[in-house]
């Protein structure tokens, strides 16, 4: 199953990105042997838009024209909450049911349109705070590494 990280804006080169991208090498490795691969980062640009709520509906088009057949899961403050183990449970879950890819989504300056995360066939929050894009990005991706290694048993997660 293909894992990619879809988000509005792009980050720029530094120790965030470098974050991402450590933690994303060893989802890679990790996961190739439990066949979860890709672990790919798309972005895409702001929307020039005028309004919030045009903002918002031109970067929803951009990704549902541009993301993967699969499950969709938007990143929302308002979201459901989940610890690490059951999250990894739900990745296996799908990797086993046979979808061929997880796309977690990422807004923009603005967040999600709200019919967007609507269409989401999950809506993931990893807290009611609001956090930079920069920060939900490397804690996304720390966590799928983290789901590598609970689902191989490896030490790394202790509970």
């Amino acid at each position: 199953m293909r894992i990619a990280i879809a988000a509005i804006g792009r980050m720029k080169q530094g120790p965030e990105r470098e974050l991402v991208s450590r933690y994303l090498d060893r989802a890679k490795a990790a996961g190739k042997p439990l066949a979860l691969t890709g672990f790919d980062i798309l972005e895409f640009p702001e929307s020039r838009a005028t309004t919030v709520d045009g903002r918002k509906a031109d970067e929803a088009a951009t990704l549902r024209s541009a993301l993967p057949e699969g499950i969709r899961i938007a990143l929302d403050e308002h979201g459901k909450t989940m610890p690490s183990a059951a999250f990894a449970q739900q990745l296996g879950r799908w990797r086993d049911d046979g979808r061929p890819a997880v796309s977690f989504i990422i807004g923009g300056a603005d967040g999600l349109d709200p019919a967007f995360v609507r269409e989401a066939d999950l809506t993931l929050s990893f807290s009611p705070l609001t956090w930079p894009h920069q920060l939900v990005r490397i804690m996304l991706a720390e966590q799928l590494y983290r789901t590598t290694t609970i689902l191989s048993g490896h030490p790394y997660h202790r509970e």
